[in-house]
């Protein structure tokens, strides 16, 4: 590929909408892995994406060339169940305005984020793209993808109307770094490493260490408390049966492809999506596991050996969420990570937050 093909050129100026999350974070620190130095960005205390008018006064001082779209707000089921109208409200106001307010300030470049939940709850597996507005969607869920599939068409809308190169990806489940612990919002994967890490600090009788992990990553919820402290030794409870499949990509892989999605030439991209009557990529491993051998995998990667319950009074979600990555695959890119070296990537990290031991420090 040329020089004049790259769209993501060295000296353009990138804005990355919510760099401080999980995938904006990676973005952000691949692309200065990568030699770009003009990347800009925001925290919500600086530039409040729910503000149109201060998105526009943003977007005229600053100027960015291209956007990445990674803010929204996000959560697993519990959170999404609980908060529907924030889920829909907030997503929908963030995607209007900065999409909006970027072709009003002439930014022909955007990349716009969502979500394999977009998808039927029972489209067929591996879901292709074209399965999108094909079927009822998980009941769990519903409020978030539906703000999702909005900036999806208003991406496609933009794009049709006004000739702007807006592109939109949908990631599987993901992971990593700097992902939420709280277990009142966060999903599957952290949530299970966070509660192996807790049963195997009570087995130990390391309450130095739950102190530690309360500070850093928030209170333990009561009913998790519960199963920690029972008797017969720690037990961790999972929600659900366990019987559901789910397919998970390292949001280090994640970043990666966006990146390489943003800077494929428009002749590429518009070959192999724009000319098939759909508006986004699918993202993913091309693998998934039942979400009972995922406990097995971040069991082990912890390392507690005690009991685990599954309260299968808690919903399933969707009974499968494996996506077709086909396209994505014949346009060159394929993750590198696999699940096992992801999650111990990301146990280390979880465990390096927290920072040195008190009695480390005093040298005991």
């Amino acid at each position: 590929m040329s020089a004049a093909e790259h769209i993501l050129q060295e000296n353009r100026k990138i804005f990355v909408a919510g760099h401080r999350g999980m995938v904006g974070s990676a973005i952000t620190r691949r692309l200065g892995e990568l030699g770009y130095r003009n990347i800009l960005v925001k925290s919500h205390a600086e530039l409040d994406l729910m503000s149109a008018q201060k998105v526009r006064s943003f977007f005229e001082r600053e100027q960015p060339e291209i956007v990445i779209l990674a803010a929204a707000k996000v959560g697993g089921i519990l959170a999404n169940s609980t908060y529907p109208a924030d889920f829909i409200y907030q997503n929908l106001m963030i995607e209007a305005n900065v999409i909006h307010e970027a072709y009003q300030a002439g930014i022909r470049r955007l990349l716009f984020l969502g979500s394999s939940c977009i998808y039927p709850r029972l489209a067929a597996q591996p879901i292709r793209e074209e399965a999108l507005l094909s079927g009822y969607l998980e009941p769990t869920n519903k409020a978030y993808a539906i703000a999702k599939i909005a900036g999806i068409v208003l991406c496609e809308s933009y794009n049709q109307q006004y000739g702007c190169r807006y592109r939109s990806v949908m990631p599987t489940n993901l992971y990593g770094p700097n992902d939420s612990y709280d277990l009142e919002q966060s999903h599957v994967l952290p949530a299970m490493i966070r509660k192996f890490h807790l049963a195997r600090l009570v087995h130990a009788r390391d309450w130095e260490g739950i102190e530690r992990d309360e500070v850093t990553y928030g209170p333990i919820p009561d009913d998790v408390r519960k199963g920690l402290m029972g008797s017969g030794g720690p037990k961790v409870v999972l929600w659900g049966s366990g019987l559901p499949r789910r397919e998970f990509l390292y949001v280090e892989d994640m970043a990666d492809a966006c990146i390489y999605l943003l800077d494929l030439p428009d002749g590429r991209w518009d070959e192999e999506i724009g000319s098939r009557g759909i508006a986004h990529v699918n993202i993913g491993s091309g693998e998934d596991i039942p979400i009972r051998e995922l406990a097995r995998v971040v069991q082990q990667v912890v390392g507690f050996d005690g009991e685990v319950l599954w309260d299968t009074e808690k919903p399933d979600g969707m009974p499968r969420k494996w996506l077709d990555v086909s396209r994505i695959q014949r346009l060159g890119w394929r993750p590198r990570i696999s699940l096992r070296e992801g999650i111990a990537a990301t146990y280390r990290q979880y465990l390096d937050a927290m920072g040195p031991r008190q009695s480390d420090q005093n040298g005991k």
